[in-house]
């Protein structure tokens, strides 16, 4: 895999897979430009050699990018940049289609992808461009893949996991993975409720609130083992944290991972990532990534598509 500063990128025309799928409240406002921050260092490198800059990313709603134009204008302030509309807005997009890869790719030179969010998904932006043009990773993925890789071939132990949200279907896959690498694994939220298996390392909530929340004693038995923890992985908020009635597990564990000194802490999911953004706790980790089910792909031990097609 190539990396940005390996590639000759001067007066070449850039195609930059980005995610900006950012939040955005009732208004149609950006709540938390976190993505968009995090891919500047490689939009801003590539400007300065003289590149012509087309950006790319998706939406997960029907939404276009216009928002995210603006915000992308401000931090740029004149410097002059390309960014395509929404690229799920076209259905070829998700499914892949080497029609739509090539259109994309006609429109650049070099091709670098930055969205290490979407790296799990086959995507025609993801793993189709890189087969028509020459490729390589931006700063963001770069930085990724080198803190991951940590976790993955030499973690601090204990190394205790944190997972929660609702994305069941991958989610469980990764539970059982992690019940062979880490020395314990911490389930919340609604996923907490389809774990059918048993292990010595895994916690389930030994109490909940209507399925919204973990209670009292979860967060006791949580927060015991996250204390001991040299490494904590987590990803997923442990309840319907964005309802202040359900919020109180998620901000505890939080605050709980924080006060562990000890620890390598390494977060990642676009809502847990907000929550703590939310309660001012977001630079008390040591590495936020931007994806969540791309992180725990990688984490056990899956080669990610989106890697692969860089290789």
């Amino acid at each position: 895999m190539k990396t940005l500063k390996e590639l000759d990128v001067k007066n070449k025309r850039m195609l930059v897979r980005c995610d900006f799928n950012v939040p955005l409240d009732e208004k149609g406002e950006i709540e938390d430009d976190f993505r968009i921050i995090k891919t500047l260092p490689t939009i801003e490198y590539l400007i300065k050699k003289g590149a012509k800059l087309i950006l790319m990313s998706h939406r997960s709603d029907d939404k276009n990018l216009a928002v995210v134009r603006e915000r992308l204008e401000k931090y740029l302030k004149g410097k002059k940049f390309t960014l395509l509309e929404n690229l799920r807005l076209d259905k070829r997009e998700e499914e892949n289609d080497q029609g739509f890869a090539k259109e994309l790719a006609n429109l650049g030179d070099i091709y670098i992808n930055d969205a290490f969010g979407v790296c799990h998904r086959k995507h025609a932006s993801i793993v189709g461009v890189p087969k028509y043009l020459p490729s390589g990773a931006g700063f963001l993925l770069e930085k990724e893949v080198k803190v991951l890789s940590k976790v993955l071939e030499n973690p601090e132990r204990p190394l205790v996991v944190i997972i929660g949200g609702t994305k069941v279907e991958t989610k469980t896959k990764v539970i059982k993975h992690f019940l062979e690498k880490a020395d314990n694994v911490l389930v919340g939220g609604m996923i907490a409720q389809s774990v059918n298996f048993i292990s010595s390392k895994l916690c389930l909530p030994i109490d909940h609130k209507a399925n919204f929340d973990i209670g009292s004693n979860t967060i006791k038995m949580f927060s015991k083992i996250i204390k001991t923890a040299k490494m904590i992985v987590w990803a997923g908020p442990l309840g319907k944290f964005e309802d202040p009635l359900y919020e109180k597990g998620t901000k505890k564990i939080a605050k709980e991972i924080c006060k562990n000194n000890k620890a390598f802490k390494i977060v990642g999911g676009g809502d847990t990532i907000f929550a703590l953004t939310k309660w001012g706790l977001r630079d008390k980790f040591d590495h936020v990534s931007t994806g969540g089910g791309a992180m725990l792909e990688f984490l056990s031990g899956e080669k990610l598509p989106g890697l692969k097609a860089l290789e």
